[in-house]
């Protein structure tokens, strides 16, 4: 999918939400289109992607057709995308995928198979304990999984840096990190809706 199909796709959701079309609570991707379209021209078909609320780009760009997606939103399904046969896994849980991917990688290394795993995780996920010790045991344990850090600097309004106590993120050092901006706010579209 090319950067303006994603951000059709995306305000296209926005109007039905604010139409009251979705019932449920979304979370919508902007302003990463161009670091997402780059790392997804490394994820391969057979590769497991892995994603936290925000997760509708990522399917997208795996390959998951637009009705599909769509379909699986209108459902209420936006903050936990689960697409079996495209190997695209969410859940609404902040870290909660971080344990199921790595368990996930072993497995691939295990059966000796030419999978890889590409997790995708937020900033302040990024910064907690159960990120750093999966991050650490994939190092140490040279594990098929590739983490990557959607940086926009806040966990909902809460600024991760402030939270931490530092100028910069880093001891992720093989992370594919990349910094971005929303348009949209942590959830929903930036209009109250009321159902």
């Amino acid at each position: 999918m090319t950067k303006d199909e994603l951000i059709a796709f995306e305000g296209s959701i926005a109007d039905s939400f604010n139409c009251g079309e979705i019932r449920y609570p979304i979370h919508l991707d902007n302003g990463n289109e161009d670091a997402l379209i780059d790392i997804f021209n490394d994820v391969r078909p057979q590769d497991y992607v892995f994603v936290s609320w925000r997760g509708h780009y990522k399917a997208l760009l795996k390959g998951v057709p637009p009705e599909e997606l769509r379909a699986a939103i209108h459902r209420g399904e936006s903050m936990a995308l689960r697409f079996d046969q495209y190997r695209v896994y969410g859940s609404a849980i902040v870290g909660g995928m971080i344990p199921i991917a790595l368990g996930t990688a072993m497995a691939i290394k295990r059966s000796g198979a030419d999978e890889h795993v590409w997790l995708f995780i937020g900033d302040m996920a990024a910064e907690s304990g159960i990120c750093h010790e999966a991050w650490k045991y994939a190092s140490n344990f040279d594990l098929p999984i590739i983490f990557v850090v959607e940086d926009n600097g806040v966990s909902v309004l809460t600024s991760t840096r402030e939270v931490w106590g530092m100028d910069s993120p880093d001891y992720m050092g093989d992370a594919r990190r990349f910094t971005y901006q929303s348009k949209y706010p942590h959830a929903g579209s930036g209009k109250r809706i009321q159902f």
